[in-house]
């Protein structure tokens, strides 16, 4: 696993027209299912007189979690498409939701997959698309005297400091890209 990963930085719009059937798509950051299932509610919600409110979503680094939904379209025709693009585009942490409204002509299974695909490219095309790097906390506790010692290390590696307490003894918790934390646990040990 690498230790980057990309995602949408905020919420964007697509929109694809065929046989007067509309689909209207929307690209969300998302870090948890609970978040996809209150955005998707809140589109059911929104567009009720929508034929469909399809979706698919990757979650996570590793982009283990996922998943397709069809709402009520022929299996494998939306939310396969939508989660096809979001893995053409290496992206995690998204959620793509595909509202169509029926414009009386059935487009048949290729145009469905076609149609979903095309929407969900365009709502990806007209977002900003970010590359994060996957963090990793350090716990490290010392003596108040070893205080420079440990800034030193914080300073040439340049870890973001989520906490720290200073006492008889101190304790300081740190984050940094993934691939650089056990350098870091490495180099405080040795301060003992």
């Amino acid at each position: 696993m690498t230790d980057e990963y990309r995602t949408i930085a905020t919420e964007s719009e697509g929109y694809y027209t065929e046989k007067r059937s509309k689909f209207l798509a929307f690209a969300h950051p998302v870090s948890t299912v609970d978040e996809v299932k209150d955005i998707v509610g809140r589109y059911r919600k929104q567009y009720y007189d929508a034929r469909h409110v399809c979706y698919a979503y990757m979650l996570g680094a590793d982009r283990t979690d996922f998943r397709a939904n069809d709402d009520g379209e022929p299996s494998s025709t939306a939310g396969k498409p939508i989660l096809g693009q979001i893995n053409s585009h290496e992206l995690t942490d998204i959620l793509i939701v595909v509202v169509r409204y029926y414009g009386g002509v059935n487009l048949g299974t290729s145009g469905l997959i076609v149609a979903y695909r095309e929407a969900a490219a365009d709502a990806i095309s007209h977002a900003t698309i970010q590359t994060r790097q996957v963090e990793e906390l350090v716990r490290y506790s010392f003596a108040y005297p070893q205080m420079n010692d440990v800034m030193r290390i914080v300073k040439d590696m340049q870890p973001r400091i989520i906490s720290q307490t200073y006492d008889n003894t101190c304790d300081i918790v740190l984050s940094i890209r993934k691939g650089e934390a056990d350098r870091l646990r490495s180099r405080l040990q040795q301060l003992l």
